[in-house]
Formats: C-alpha cells, structure tokens, sequence
C-alpha cells in the first residue's frame, strides 16, 4: 500500500534552516511529479512546491520562492525540501503527496506531516 512518511521537522529560531525528507513506498516513485504542501494553524492545506517525474523542472509558492528548494532523489524514492530564512509565517505542517494538478489526484491518504515551528 502507499505510504509516504514525511520527518526533519522541528523547531528553529527565524532565520535558520530546515531540511524535511519524504520517503515514499508502495508505488513507483519515479513515476509521480511530486509536492509539498502546509496546513498553517486555522488554515486550509496549501502547496509549497512541485517537481516533475525526473527533478527537471520546480515550481514554487511565491511565499517561499528564493528560500525553499525541492528536489528529489529517485534511486532512494525520496524527496526533500531545504528551507532557508525560515519566517514565523512558514510555521505550519508539512505534508508531502502528488503533484495533484499534475497527476489528477492524490497518492493515498495524506501522511501524518511534519510540523515545522518558527520562533524565536
């Protein structure tokens, strides 16, 4: 069955840096444009950034362009995302799955997340 396990989250001062993992099993990882997505507290689930199938093409949210990277590593079926300068405003649960716009749905059920706390 899928499964997709998101970790690296934590708490960090503004200004620092994250690295989350998405570590994906039960489908051919290869085969999926991937994102990330956050729930921010008392807001609805929102994307952060996509990436095609083979990594060569990104898109990001205008909130966390310039400071978020994602990539992907398909030899270990999974997918990161560096964040940098992190802002109180990134506090949020991080949660990986199908580029849904890409791939017409979701792969699952959503994960459990990885909560990412920014303050100082």
């Amino acid at each position: 069955q899928v499964q997709l396990v998101e970790s690296g989250g934590g708490l960090v001062q503004p200004g620092g840096s994250l690295r989350l993992s998405c570590a994906g099993s039960g489908f051919t990882f290869r085969n999926y444009a991937m994102a990330w997505y956050r729930q921010a507290p008392g807001k609805e689930r929102g994307l952060v950034a996509t990436i095609t199938r083979t990594g060569g093409n990104t898109f990001y949210a205008d909130s966390v362009r310039g400071r978020f990277t994602i990539s992907r590593d398909n030899g270990k079926n999974t997918m990161y995302l560096q964040m940098n300068n992190l802002q109180r405003e990134d506090t949020a649960v991080y949660y990986c799955n199908a580029d849904i716009a890409t791939m017409g749905g979701t792969l699952g059920s959503w994960g459990q997340g990885t909560r990412v706390t920014v303050s100082s």
